[in-house]
C-alpha cells in the first residue's frame, strides 16, 4: 500500500508527468503577466488589478465548477492548509510577481524565479517530515546553481527592488504549493484549488471593483490577463496539486526547475525578446540534473 509520504513507482510516473503539464502552463504566466502590466514606459494594467482581478475570474469559474459537479464541502481539517495556500498562491505569488514584472523583463524574473525548487523541497522536507537522500540534495542544490549560473550570465548579475519581489513571490509560491499539496492527499486537486478561490471571493471580488483600471490598455494587455485567470491562476493547479499529490513534493517539484527556461522560450513569441543560444546549453544541462534528481530516493524522517 502506498501513500503521499511512499508514492508507488506508477505514481510517481504519473506525478512527473502531471507536474510537467503544470510547469508548461505556468511557465507562460511570467510573458502574460508582463504583457498584462505592461512596463514603467508603457504600463498596461495595474498590478494590483492583476493579482485581484485574476482570482475574481478564477473564483468564478471554480463555483460553476463545483456546483457542476456537486462537490462536497472540504473536511474541516482541510481548511487550514487551503486558507495557507490562498494567501500564498492567490495573494502573495502573484502580487509580488505583478509588482516585479513592471520593473524588469519576463527573462529577467525567470532566472530569478528558477530557485523556486529547491525552496519548495525545503519547505516540504520541514513541513511532510520527508528526507531526501544527500544525492537528491546535490541535484537541488546544482540545479538551482545552474538557473543562478544563468542568472548572471543572462542578466550581468545586477540586483534590483524588483528581485526582492520575485524572491518574495519565490517564497510565497513554495509555501503555497505545499499547503495545496497537504490538501490534495485527501481530496481531489481541482477542487483544492476552486474551493480556496471560491473562499477568496470575499476578497476578490471588492478587490478587483477597487482598483478597476482607470485607464485604457491594450487588447494584449487583456489578453495577457485573461491567460493568467483561467490558466496560470485555476486549470494549471488542476495538474500541479494533483502531481505533487501523486508523486511527492520534494521528487515532482524538482521538474519545476524547468520552468525558467520555458518562460523564456515563450518570451521570444509573446514579448518579442532575444533568444541566445547560450539558454539551450543551460536548459539541457538543467533536464540532465532532473533527469538524474528524480532517480535519487526520498524516505519518510
Amino acid at each position: 500500500m502506498t501513500s503521499a509520504l511512499h508514492p508507488s513507482p506508477a505514481d510517481v510516473t504519473r506525478g512527473l508527468a502531471l507536474g510537467a503539464l503544470g510547469v508548461v502552463i505556468f511557465a507562460m504566466t511570467l510573458p502574460m503577466t508582463r504583457l498584462a502590466v505592461g512596463d514603467v514606459s508603457a504600463p498596461q494594467l495595474p498590478p494590483a488589478f492583476v493579482t485581484a482581478g485574476r482570482a475574481a475570474v478564477a473564483g468564478v469559474l471554480s463555483a460553476l465548477y463545483l456546483l457542476a459537479i456537486r462537490a462536497p464541502r472540504p473536511p474541516a481539517g482541510v481548511w487550514p492548509a487551503l486558507a495557507l495556500s490562498a494567501l500564498c498562491t492567490v495573494v502573495g505569488f502573484p502580487l509580488f510577481l505583478a509588482l516585479a514584472l513592471r520593473q524588469v523583463d519576463a527573462m529577467h524574473a525567470a532566472v530569478i524565479t528558477g530557485v523556486m525548487p529547491l525552496a519548495t523541497a525545503v519547505v516540504a522536507a520541514l513541513s511532510l517530515r520527508q528526507r531526501p537522500s544527500l544525492g537528491f540534495w546535490v541535484c537541488a542544490v546544482l540545479g538551482c546553481a545552474l538557473v543562478l549560473a544563468f542568472a548572471a550570465w543572462a542578466g550581468s548579475g545586477r540586483l534590483s527592488p524588483a528581485d526582492g519581489y520575485l524572491l518574495l513571490a519565490v517564497g510565497a509560491g513554495a509555501v503555497g504549493y505545499v499547503a495545496g499539496a497537504r490538501a490534495s492527499a485527501v481530496m481531489p486537486a481541482q477542487q483544492v484549488i476552486s474551493w480556496l478561490l471560491v473562499a477568496s471571493l470575499a476578497l476578490t471580488v471588492p478587490a478587483t471593483w477597487w482598483v478597476w483600471p482607470a485607464q485604457a490598455a491594450s487588447p494584449g494587455a487583456w489578453l495577457g490577463f485573461a491567460y493568467v485567470s483561467v490558466f496560470s491562476m485555476w486549470l494549471g493547479f488542476f495538474a500541479w496539486y494533483r502531481g505533487l499529490a501523486l508523486g511527492g513534493v520534494v521528487r515532482v517539484s524538482q521538474v519545476q526547475l524547468l520552468q525558467p527556461f520555458l518562460a523564456l522560450l515563450f518570451a521570444v513569441p509573446v514579448l518579442g525578446e532575444p533568444l541566445k543560444p547560450m539558454t539551450l546549453l543551460f536548459s539541457i544541462a538543467v533536464i540532465a540534473v532532473v533527469f538524474v534528481g528524480r532517480r535519487m530516493p526520498v524516505a519518510k524522517a
